[in-house]
């Protein structure tokens, strides 16, 4: 590890940035450009003394998961990203003949701009790669690689924000696109264990991909019952990367429906909850 360069890495990055680049407001007047230490740090979940100590060149080696949280943060292309890998210590992640799980910082920055409606970046595994703050408002924070259709089939209370009578649709959606992605990258070995892991622990997922049902998730309709602000009727509009690799799949409401109006207040009950957590 070459705390040093590291150290000098981060400060660039960091001071190359502006809060609107990354989803944050300026607030009050800033006497240097570039993100503050502490937005960096809520960025990325950790503590502002343990990634003050990284740049001062004092902190201990970060760990996998801290890389890969600044990379997303600092908004690193795949060559700095891996740069950041480099001088950690670390090797850099692979695809494993699958697709990359680094967020693009274009991609980012178009998640950053829908501050209104929910917004995620998924791989077409279901895998949770970045969120913004309407998203964890509505469905609550993910860790980035949570996977939507494990916990879909595995834990019980994944199902309880989606009507009863909606359950089994949204199964089979699950699995016709694991069906069919499973199909176009054969050699994916991740996505082949998640496959296997489903079939042994879901009675469900086994009949359903028995069926052998072929579908990719692309623009419907869905149903959400949020807690706080009751029932959602959200068009869900799925962007696919060129790669075809990543989805951003963004919620919107109808302008003029009692949705819309709820949407409004997610939108400052998620913000209040998550100013408090900060």
């Amino acid at each position: 590890m070459d705390r040093s360069e590291l150290a000098d890495f981060l400060r660039r990055c960091r001071t190359r940035l502006e809060p609107a680049d990354v989803g944050l407001t300026a607030g009050s007047r800033r006497r240097t450009p570039g993100l503050r230490r502490e937005e960096v740090a809520q960025l990325t979940g950790a503590s502002v003394d343990h990634y003050t100590r990284l740049e001062q060149g004092r902190g201990s080696r970060p760990s996998r998961q801290m890389l890969s949280a600044l990379a997303r943060a600092l908004r690193l292309s795949e060559d700095e990203r891996d740069h950041l890998f480099h001088l950690a210590g670390e090797e850099p992640p692979r695809a494993n003949h699958g697709p990359t799980q680094h967020v693009r910082p274009g991609l980012l920055l178009v998640l950053d701009r829908l501050h209104d409606v929910p917004a995620q970046v998924f791989s077409d595994r279901g895998e949770i790669l970045a969120q913004n703050a309407m998203a964890v408002a509505l469905a609550g924070e993910k860790e980035p690689g949570h996977n939507i259709i494990r916990s879909w089939f595995t834990v019980p209370d994944s199902r309880t924000l989606f009507p009863p009578e909606e359950h089994e649709a949204h199964s089979r959606n699950h699995v016709a696109q694991l069906r069919a992605v499973s199909a176009a990258r054969p050699d994916d070995p991740p996505l082949a264990a998640l496959v296997r892991e489903l079939r042994a622990v879901s009675a469900e997922f086994e009949d359903l991909w028995t069926e052998h049902q072929v579908a990719m998730r692309r623009a419907e309709h869905k149903r959400f019952l949020h807690p706080v602000v009751g029932e959602l009727d959200l068009d869900c509009e799925v962007l696919v990367t060129a790669d075809c690799g990543q989805r951003l799949v963004i919620h919107t409401a109808r302008p003029g429906t009692g949705t819309y109006e709820r949407l409004q207040l997610l939108r400052v009950v998620g913000l209040q909850d998550l100013t408090a957590g900060v």
